[in-house]
């Protein structure tokens, strides 16, 4: 068992102040009431002391007594009890079964010679019943067998107010209000004396041990329980603490909060209330008394009496903690709440705390350490200044004074050790990253954020990069210095972004990239430059470094402008300055023109062309360059080509049908005739140059899109009469013309296909022509008769409406006003509304809406 140092055994009466040279008296018992400390002897004397009592810088304090008056009582017994009653100015004192009432100060018994007699042992009630601040309640064991006496106790008179059996002869009592704690001669009870209600405890046997019954507090007791055990019981009849271990042989117990005090024949020990262990041990022999009077605990042999003078309760802590027995010091620390005043005990405990969170953190107990560091509200800086160089050179921080740990730094904490500083490096992380957004940093943000960035760099942690692209409060210069030193370059660049020095990151990327500096922290980092110049808006920045990214990649780096916010693109970078700009760039321009025609669609003739230009030469170099090879890409750019050729209508045609004359285009000199409207020319092509029917087809198809049916008929009369043109017979042709009308049979007129074809063609052959011609033929006519019916209903309808208005006649007067000029009819001569309103031809001329709200859809 630990010892832990809570009293210090003080002399404060020695035995010469007491008898002299005299060697028959001795000790019996003692009282101290403030100041004055009284002794009752065996030889029936009575002694008045007043002690002083003077303080000791480590805490503790020493006594002197000094001798007022003793008086002898006039018995031959001795002194068996002292009670000290201050609120009447009287010592109640117990000799030979007899209570004298003594003044104070003059130990003269009161003139009224008021006394009690036939008591064996009193007890004051410290929590009186009776409201009256002009007498003492005291309980006395009767001489009777079997029974208690409460009296009441005045200045110069005493006065019986009850008497109660008890169920074995009582050895020891202890009262608070109605209740009354009890050694039996089996048992210890509680006994309400006002109702009569007892309550059994627990056995024990007074003749192989002495009782001990004390009250402690507001209906609280302690008991010497069997087995040595000091039992604490509640006037319910319940403990609401755990018993503590004493000896077999205990003579006496005291209460020093949070202490049980007790004394056996050799020692003294000290139990602690709130964990129930032992503290302290303190040999001490030949003691017979133990008793504590208003929180001081006074000793005494037959000889001398001194007094266990309690070191502060902060005293005692800080032992506790240089012990490095934290969980003692935090219980003793909540025991202490109800000796401090309430703001001291929080300064108090809050720094306990913290000390014990560095007690733990030295010890590696991280958990423990962040916990206790949290409820103990520490300045995270104290922490952050252990690790050498992590605050900034900027922080005014200056440790806690006096001083929460003897640690000067990290290497002093862990002696140098590798393992240990690694594990508290990645605690402090662990730390400084759940607090950083709490109220613990409020205040001190640059400084966690600055340190939490110096160990994530140190330590190549991913979650460096995660600091810095989110709010943060890291100090450039002491960030950058760091950053620099650990070859942190990417994140130093965004470190440099995050403060507004765009160009100072991108120019340090851009070092990376080109392999003036090393680090290795994103393999994409030219694209990542690429990215983040895309979303600048800093256009200076951008065209600086327009030409780098280019150069290291056109189709890459192009992506600057083409993934542009549309706004930007329309307000900031002109389309032609970045034209103008890639001209070296063919590969880019090309995407640039690309994005400017089919993403944004723009209405321009010089980028369509432009753009047109650029696949026919890249067309035409593939072709040079692979020798008629028809490589994927040659077709992929060919097919670019067509596509923008196709849908495309701003571009110079002209220009380009030049430029594909004699290049071997036949395709793009199809679509280019076309859209000249040079229709048999670009047939010719597909027909009798690709021979590629199929295309011919389509060609025809898309030409016609959107025009009205008999241009789309023209062009398939005219595909099909180059199919069937005279000459020398081309099978291939013939099949192309059946799958033509067979395929598109509604597109033709089928009176003037039939006079095209060879007389020796089978209407087998043709079958699927002749039926769709003549399931179209039918229904046209069908619909022609529906429409025709449809017709003449209407005209009827309107017929029908005209002999309705014929029929009704019209009064016309030269009163009768134009509901629209509102003058009068000078002539028979008018224009009649549905309604019935009438106008002047010329007004109903110049109008075409009735004159008053005309219903919908009438008619004149």
């Amino acid at each position: 068992m630990m010892s832990t140092k809570a009293f210090t055994l003080v002399s404060a009466v020695e035995r010469e102040l007491l008898v002299g040279d005299k060697e028959q008296g001795h000790i019996e018992c003692v009282e101290c009431c403030g100041k004055n400390l009284y002794v009752g002897t065996s030889d029936c004397v009575v002694y008045h002391f007043l002690l002083e009592e003077r303080a000791q810088p480590a805490g503790t304090a020493t006594f002197s007594a000094t001798k007022q008056l003793h008086r002898h009582l006039g018995f031959r017994k001795p002194v068996s009890e002292l009670r000290a009653a201050s609120a009447l100015n009287r010592l109640l004192v117990l000799c030979d079964n007899s209570i004298t009432l003594v003044n104070m100060m003059s130990l003269e018994p009161v003139p009224s010679g008021a006394r009690i007699k036939g008591a064996v042992a009193l007890a004051l009630n410290e929590n009186p019943v009776s409201g009256d601040p002009f007498c003492v309640e005291v309980c006395i064991i009767s001489v009777k067998r079997r029974t208690i006496q409460v009296f009441l106790v005045y200045e110069d008179r005493v006065q019986i107010v009850r008497e109660v059996s008890t169920p074995e002869q009582p050895l020891a009592v202890a009262v608070d209000g109605h209740f009354l704690c009890l050694a039996l001669t089996t048992q210890y009870i509680i006994l309400n004396y006002n109702t009569g209600v007892a309550q059994d405890l627990f056995p024990y046997c007074s003749d192989e041990k002495r009782p001990i019954v004390k009250r402690i507090g507001r209906q609280e007791f302690l008991l010497a329980g069997p087995g040595g055990l000091g039992m604490f019981a509640t006037v319910a009849g319940i403990s609401q603490r755990a018993p503590v271990h004493w000896s077999e042989n205990v003579i006496g117990a005291a209460i020093c909060f949070p202490y049980v005090i007790a004394l056996d024949n050799e020692f003294i020990t000290v139990h602690s209330m709130l964990d129930q262990q032992q503290k302290q041990t303190l040999p001490f022999k030949e003691g017979h008394i133990l008793q504590d009077f208003e929180g001081r605990v006074i000793v005494a042999t037959s000889k001398g009496v001194y007094i266990l003078v309690p070191l502060p309760l902060e005293k005692q802590i800080q032992d506790l903690l240089a012990s490095r027995r934290v969980e003692e010091a935090l219980v003793l620390a909540k025991g202490a709440r109800r000796n401090i005043p309430k703001e001291k005990f929080q300064v108090m405990y809050r720094r306990i705390l913290q000390q014990a969170g560095f007690i733990q953190f030295a010890q590696l107990q991280f958990l423990e350490a962040k916990e206790l560091f949290r409820s103990g509200q520490l300045d995270v800086r104290e922490l952050i200044s252990l690790y050498p160089f992590l605050l900034p050179t900027s922080s005014s921080f200056t440790r806690s004074h006096p001083p929460l740990h003897e640690y000067a730094d990290l290497n002093q904490l862990t002696q140098g050790d590798q393992e240990k500083m690694a594990k508290c490096k990645r605690f402090l992380m662990s730390y400084l990253n759940e607090v950083r957004s709490t109220e613990v940093a409020n205040g001190y943000k640059e400084d966690i954020d600055t340190a939490l960035l110096k160990l994530y760099a140190e330590a190549d942690h991913d979650s460096l990069l995660d600091l810095l692209v989110t709010e943060n409060s890291c100090l450039l210069t002491d960030s950058a210095a760091w950053l620099e030193k650990h070859k942190k370059y990417f994140a130093l660049g965004l470190l440099y972004h995050y403060n507004n020095q765009d160009a100072a990151a991108v120019q340090l990327w851009v070092n990376i990239v080109n392999g003036d500096i090393h680090d290795s922290t994103r393999s994409d980092l030219y694209e990542y430059v690429v990215d983040f110049l895309t979303y600048s808006l800093d256009q200076e920045l951008v065209w600086k470094y327009a030409d780098w990214v280019l150069q290291k990649s056109e189709e890459v780096g192009v992506q600057v402008f083409t993934r542009r916010p549309l706004d930007e693109q329309q307000n900031s970078f002109n389309p032609d300055s970045i034209i103008t700009c890639l001209k070296k760039y063919p590969k880019a321009l090309v995407k640039y023109l690309e994005h400017l025609v089919i993403d944004r669609r723009l209405q321009k003739e010089e980028y369509h062309t432009r753009l047109a230009l650029l696949y026919l030469d890249e067309v035409l170099q593939q072709r040079r360059s692979g020798a008629n090879s028809k490589g994927a890409e040659a077709t992929e750019t060919q097919a670019k080509l067509r596509h923008l050729l196709q849908k495309s209508d701003l571009y110079r045609v002209h220009f380009l049908i030049d430029r594909v004359r004699g290049a071997g285009l036949p395709m793009e000199s199809a679509i280019l005739h076309g859209k000249l409207e040079e229709h048999e020319e670009a047939l010719r092509i597909l027909v009798h140059e690709l021979q590629d029917f199929s295309a011919a087809e389509d060609y025809c198809l898309w030409r016609s899109e959107g025009r009205d049916p008999s241009y789309r008929q023209r062009l398939f009369h005219t595909l099909l009469a180059m199919y069937l043109q005279p000459g020398p017979s081309v099978p291939e042709l013939a099949v192309a013309a059946t799958d033509l009308l067979n395929h598109h049979a509604a597109e033709f007129d089928a009176a003037r296909v039939l006079q095209l074809l060879p007389g020796t063609w089978s209407v087998q052959l043709l079958r699927p022509f002749l039926t769709g011609a003549v399931r179209d033929s039918v229904h046209a006519r069908r619909t022609t008769q529906v429409a025709l019916g449809l017709a003449k209903s209407e005209n009827l309808i309107y017929k029908y409406d005209k002999m309705k208005l014929k029929g009704s006649s019209v009064r016309l007067s030269d009163k009768k006003l134009c509901q629209m000029c509102q003058n009068p009819f000078r002539e028979p001569v008018f224009v009649r509304y549905p309604n019935g309103g009438l106008v002047h031809t010329h007004c109903a001329a110049g109008r075409h809406t009735n004159p008053s709200p005309p219903g919908p859809g009438a008619r004149t």
